[in-house]
């Protein structure tokens, strides 16, 4: 009697049917059904009668070396080096996945190409807009635009403040001759800056005799620049500014004066 082919997969024990042509297949090399385990078709081969599978009695099979036999109506596929060889041994799951994670980076891609260029955009659009008196100041092109942006925002182009910018060139205060308790404060602000500032706060300081404060105010522009000055456009490039106050300070006896700049 004829016997059919077997082979036994040396990990789960599981006996497949084979032919001479599966095992002529990358040498012999199959891949188990049941547990894809990779062996060696050849020298797992089982032979075994065609009517029924072998038992303990045949002296063919070891039962306590092999174990129980099992069969299975699947076939052993050939073990494959990679999918080229076999394209029915692609792991589709992964191909997907892969597909999946390819999509997921062109996707990445497209949302940095259109996202990067807004970023920038927002990012300058709020350095106009926080830093709009300055870029108006150094880029006079710029002011056009930058006062439309600010009649739809409600906000405005002001001088820009830089203190290192001004100086006071001089200053007195003496008494008035001609009004008791009066005093006359003179002094000249200089712009020592290729643009315009704005125009700063001055601070009097009246001191006695120990250089002690005696009293102390702060004065806006519009108490000391006088009506002629341009209080929007600030006080122009390489220019000067002269104050003239007249001070009532009957209430108090000074000895002594301080006078400081300052943008609140």
């Amino acid at each position: 009697m004829s016997e059919e082919k077997y082979t036994r997969c040396p990990a789960c024990k599981t006996i497949f049917r084979v032919t001479t042509h599966q095992l002529s297949i990358r040498a012999g090399q199959v891949r188990c059904g049941n547990c894809q385990t990779v062996f060696d078709g050849n020298a797992q081969r089982l032979p075994m009668p065609q009517a029924s599978p072998p038992t303990a009695h045949d002296e063919r099979y070891d039962e306590a070396a092999m174990g129980p036999p099992t069969m299975t109506l699947r076939t052993p596929r050939p073990a494959v080096a990679d999918a080229k060889e076999s394209p029915a041994e692609v792991h589709y799951e992964d191909r997907f996945s892969w597909a999946r994670q390819q999509r997921r980076r062109r996707a990445a891609t497209v949302a940095y190409a259109i996202g990067a260029p807004l970023l920038l955009l927002v990012l300058a659009s709020q350095a106009a807009f926080h830093f709009r008196d300055l870029v108006a100041m150094r880029w006079p092109a710029t002011r056009p635009a930058l006062v439309r942006m600010c009649s739809a925002l409600g906000c405005a182009i002001e001088p820009v403040h830089d203190v290192a910018g001004l100086s006071i060139d001089a200053s007195d205060l003496q008494a008035d001759p001609a009004h008791r308790g009066l005093l006359i404060l003179s002094a000249t602000l200089r712009n020592r800056s290729p643009w315009p500032l704005g125009y700063p706060h001055l601070e009097l300081t009246l001191t006695d005799a120990h250089d002690q404060t005696v009293a102390r105010r702060a004065l806006q522009p519009s108490e000391y620049a006088g009506g002629t000055a341009d209080l929007a456009n600030g006080i122009p490039a390489n220019a000067d500014v002269p104050v003239k106050l007249f001070i009532d300070a009957s209430a108090t006896s000074q000895a002594g004066y301080r006078l400081y700049l300052f943008y609140p």
